[in-house]
């Protein structure tokens, strides 16, 4: 009698071990990301190899920007007054980390103007970075001895938000970053990550502007919107799926917690 008992709560307890399972493989298929859904540059014509350069304009400057700027002549000593304090003028200089090549730029006012010594103020609002040159260079020509002016914009900054591995505020040197590098910065995209949806922040003429991008299709590549702005801002959704998995609580520990559960009850019921 005894025996037939055990037997029949082994039963029991067998079909809901199999129940569990079935669920466990349930949610691990739930889970799983499929190979095309982790992709980039997916094309249906695999015989089109090449596309054309995506548009890079120049940047036009706004308030608040900061600039580097570097004037040189053969008359050293009068140049030197436009040198701010801890710039070494040698080729050698040390690279300068974004705070204190902050406290070494200039900046342009929310007017849209540039005080610099002796010249002025210059009007710098929507003029690019070679217009500002040319304009400092003309101003210095009465001063300075054959001067060489350089300008760079300090404030590179961008931001890399939701499913990647490594979020945060990036700074950048080079004049062409795509939306790709910007991914790499922030160590690309998780598992749980749309690349489908991936939404850019762009300010604008004093609007913040969002363009949805689709890193998965080849098209982008001859995007105007392929290649990343100063103070743009990059937000990787997460797929829907994501909320369906248990992340956080290992499958194993998961089925042996459920499995002594159900053998405490049956042991309890028999």
């Amino acid at each position: 009698m005894m025996i037939s008992k055990y037997f029949k709560v082994s039963g029991r307890f067998n079909r809901s071990i199999e129940f569990i399972v079935l669920i466990a493989f349930v949610f691990s298929l739930s889970s799983c990301v499929t190979e095309r859904k982790a992709e980039y540059l997916q094309s249906n014509n695999l015989s089109i190899n090449s596309f054309n350069e995506a548009e890079f304009s120049d940047y036009h400057l706004k308030p608040y920007d900061e600039l580097f700027i570097q004037i040189s002549s053969i008359d050293e000593g009068a140049a030197n007054i436009f040198s701010l304090a801890g710039i070494q003028r040698s080729g050698s200089a040390a690279p300068i980390d974004p705070y204190a090549a902050s406290l070494l730029s200039y900046s342009v006012d929310k007017d849209g103007y540039l005080l610099l010594p002796v010249i002025g103020n210059i009007l710098a609002k929507d003029k690019t970075l070679s217009q500002i040159s040319l304009i400092l260079k003309d101003s210095l020509n009465h001063i300075l001895n054959q001067p060489i002016v350089s300008v760079k914009l300090v404030n590179r900054y961008i931001s890399v938000l939701g499913e990647v591995r490594n979020p945060g505020h990036f700074t950048y040197a080079q004049e062409k970053l795509s939306v790709y590098d910007a991914i790499g910065l922030a160590g690309d995209i998780t598992d749980y990550g749309n690349r489908n949806e991936v939404i850019l922040i762009r300010n604008a003429n004093k609007e913040n502007i969002r363009i949805n991008l689709d890193l998965s299709k080849s098209e982008i590549l001859a995007s105007d919107n392929y290649y990343m702005r100063p103070n743009d801002i990059l937000y990787v959704k997460p797929r829907k799926n994501k909320f369906w998995v248990i992340r956080q609580v290992p499958l194993n520990l998961l089925l042996s917690s459920i499995t002594t559960a159900l053998l405490i009850y049956s042991i309890i019921h028999e």
